[in-house]
């Protein structure tokens, strides 16, 4: 690498040895590939890149020439294995060489450069991924779009990236158009489907066009995805230098030691491991399995389709989440890995009994949660639904972190079966460095002594906003000289060193000089029987200035009135300065389905004409 701290590195290698994170991961990618893959994947990539010629080839070593040549290695050795499956259609590891071999070449003729940014604005298919691996081949970061955006909030999101291309599928053209005139950076627009206005060009034609030799490479982790953008517009996140710099020649170097990075690194992949990487192996096809039902575009579904991309499983998308199909899908195609957010498990579990109990779920090893809260009852639930439909074992896991930290906490099955308490937290640090700090004192938290909680991972070493620095220095607070991220959250550790989160300082309700956080009250709402789904916010009172509401989605064929629910938040003992003064009831939240609620759509209802507090 290009650090010149290899002597503080020498030093730190014993140390890395020793970790359970680094023994997890060689073991994961051990069982994942197979030893003899393993050892061909070695040899082939050496001889690609001609490392093994000689020792002053191998002295002359750069990362640019060994990802992509590791990549193309991997998808040659798994040829005919099922790389990817979309919409019904199948592509092995070959068809993905040659078909991002071809767009790779196609980007270049259309005069892509390294550290270019090529955009997408795409559903979940097989042309998402391979707009990724052929941007990351050609050196340039890959901007994830959210399809759900329209007008200025899409406008401002990629004038922010400020990309030269936008691969966009066929029925985003009508939301595009009428931004075209003011979108100055983009030179070219490629669609994917049957018809392109004038001006566009097919992505079919564009891959039909181009060669399917191995592009010239520059190779960058594409990975540029937005935050949720829950209390404010959405900031594009660079994953491409923080991630990329282990891979690639082109991504800037951390601000920290070569030492203290790859340590970073390997924290932050261990979630392979902690998820089951050295368990999970299909009976037929030897590898993983994973089901994508969750948009593409949003940070946390990376945590289920990694295995697809450096371990050789087969990734099986869902352009559109309905809560049946992801039953069937699991069943036909032997599922075992998966990414969903809780507003996913709960419509699945709200689903009638004739549809839940008639799908066999039993090679499914690993559900993993996160993006949103999820309940207790909600964990359990999901649980006793797998193994009432064959699965051996509790398939249940959860991770906190966020779209700047990445994976932080991890929750595993054998956490909460030893205790049953901790379905309530969100497991143990496991991929970073977290801790829980009291600004008033300017100390650490003791257990159980609520404070921010703070984190330093992999993706906040080096963490910029594209085209946004100045909401980066709110960001980080600096403590004995380190910066650490605080995402605004406010939790707690037990002494076991388990993480509890217990609100989000943006959202927090001052009632009457009371601080008052809505993440308490919507678990203690969500624990009735009827409610699907809660948004506690705030509500104008002359008096207090604020207090809390409870905006209440029901289940379905459900009735129940404001003062049943009154009741029910007495009976669980919730304080009475918590209980919601105002209760409505909707047909549907503003809920994406990558788990983040919109509640400023619901509070400026409420404010309409009123001077508010934030």
């Amino acid at each position: 690498m290009r650090d010149k701290s290899f002597i503080n590195l020498a030093k730190a290698v014993p140390k890395l040895a020793s970790m359970e994170q680094t023994r997890g991961l060689l073991r994961t990618f051990l069982k994942q590939w197979g030893f003899t893959n393993t050892l061909r994947l070695l040899w082939a990539t050496g001889k690609k890149t001609g490392h093994l010629a000689s020792l002053r080839a191998l002295a002359n070593f750069r990362l640019e020439k060994l990802t992509p040549n590791f990549l193309v290695s991997m998808w040659e050795i798994f040829g005919q294995r099922e790389a990817l499956i979309s919409e019904g259609r199948r592509f092995t590891y070959s068809d993905l060489n040659e078909r991002v071999f071809r767009l790779a070449n196609g980007l270049q003729s259309l005069g892509l450069q390294p550290r270019d940014r090529c955009a997408e604005l795409l559903y979940n298919g097989n042309e998402f991924f391979e707009a990724f691996f052929a941007c990351s081949l050609i050196g340039c970061p890959m901007p994830f779009l959210n399809w759900h955006s329209r007008g200025e909030e899409l406008l401002g999101a990629i004038e922010t990236a400020q990309p030269r291309v936008l691969i966009l599928d066929e029925e985003f053209i009508e939301v595009i158009e009428p931004l075209k005139e003011r979108l100055k950076s983009i030179e070219h627009y490629v669609v994917v489907g049957d018809h392109a206005p004038e001006g566009m060009i097919l992505y079919d034609d564009l891959l039909s066009g181009s060669p399917d030799h191995m592009p010239d490479t520059h190779f960058i982790v594409a990975l540029n995805p937005y935050t949720g953008g829950t209390t404010g517009a959405p900031k594009n996140v660079n994953y491409f230098d923080t991630i990329g710099y282990a891979f690639s020649d082109l991504a800037e170097a951390p601000k920290v030691p070569l030492d203290e990075y790859l340590r970073f690194m390997i924290l932050q992949f261990s979630f392979m491991y902690w998820f089951g990487g050295t368990e999970i192996k299909d009976p037929i096809t030897h590898n993983m399995r994973c089901l994508i039902p969750g948009p593409l575009y949003h940070a946390g579904t990376i945590a289920g389709w990694v295995p697809f991309i450096i371990l050789g499983g087969t990734g099986i998308t869902m352009k559109r989440f309905d809560p049946e199909a992801f039953l069937k899908i699991i069943e036909k195609e032997r599922i075992n890995w998966v990414f969903a957010v809780p507003t996913m498990l709960e419509k699945i579990l709200s689903l009638p009994d004739t549809v839940r109990y008639k799908y066999d779920l039993s090679s499914m090893h690993t559900i993993i949660c996160a993006a949103a809260p999820a309940t207790p009852e909600m964990k359990k639930a999901t649980n006793e639904l797998f193994r009432h439909q064959g699965c051996a074992i509790n398939v249940f896991t959860e991770f906190y972190g966020s779209s700047e930290t990445a994976v932080a906490s991890v929750l595993l099955p054998r956490d909460y079966e030893e205790n049953p308490n901790r379905y309530a937290s969100v497991g143990k640090i496991r991929c970073a460095q977290t801790g829980v700090y009291d600004r008033e004192t300017g100390t650490w938290c003791p257990p159980n002594k609520d404070g921010n909680i703070l984190t330093r991972s992999l993706t906040t070493v080096s963490l910029n906003y594209v085209g946004s620095p100045e909401k980066l220095d709110s960001a980080f607070r600096i403590i004995e000289s380190e910066p650490w991220f605080d995402d605004g959250l406010r939790g707690h550790f037990d002494e076991d060193g388990f993480l509890y989160l217990t609100g989000r300082e943006k959202e927090m309700i001052i009632s009457g000089g009371v601080n008052i956080f809505p993440n308490e009250i919507e678990a203690a709402i969500k624990r009735h029987h009827q409610v699907l789904d809660v948004a506690v916010v705030r509500y104008p009172d002359k008096e207090l200035g604020e207090v809390p509401a409870a905006v209440i989605q029901l289940k379905d064929g459900q009735f129940i009135g404001e003062d049943e629910i009154i009741s029910h938040c007495r009976n669980i003992k919730l304080m009475g300065y918590k209980i919601p003064r105002y209760v409505e009831f909707v047909d549907a939240l503003p809920r994406h389905i990558d788990g983040k609620m919109r509640k400023r759509e619901i509070e400026d209802r409420y404010w309409e004409g009123i001077e508010r507090r934030g």
